[in-house]
């Protein structure tokens, strides 16, 4: 596995509105190399499709194939997501004003030493002030 991945990536490359010249090498360096995500990721990225969709944004047709071609990437899960949030995840999101989802990104890819790939600007900011890399 080549990094951790977050929602805001992958999203970008479902969500056309969301879609950059940036997300498509992530998305090859996945292909290639494989990424891991938190264990929250799946839900995440699902419940912002679902919201797309009721905001008119996304077209639920698509949702099922669209889950179905992201479930076959070789994304990762980690397993110990859920045993390091109080405590790791937690300070990160204490330290640098993020939500527990968020942090729980830095804090897998701090543990796991690999570069972290992501769109939102905070979660950037957070990883740059606690010296993980940005992909």
């Amino acid at each position: 596995m080549s990094l951790v991945i977050d929602a805001s990536v992958t999203l970008a490359w479902v969500l056309a509105e969301e879609t950059t010249t940036a997300a498509l090498p992530v998305r090859a360096r996945v292909i290639a190399e494989g990424a891991i995500a938190p264990q929250h990721w799946r839900l995440e990225v699902c419940n912002a499709l679902l919201i797309a969709a009721r905001r008119r944004r996304y077209d639920l047709e698509f949702l099922v194939d669209d889950l179905g071609l992201l479930g076959e990437l070789p994304i990762l899960i980690d397993g110990e997501t859920s045993a390091v949030c109080w405590g790791d995840t937690r300070a990160l999101a204490q330290a640098h004003g993020l939500t527990m989802y968020d942090a729980a990104y830095l804090e897998l890819a701090l543990r796991l030493g690999l570069p972290l790939a992501t769109f939102d600007h905070a979660l950037a900011a957070a990883a740059r002030a606690a010296s993980a890399t940005i992909a």
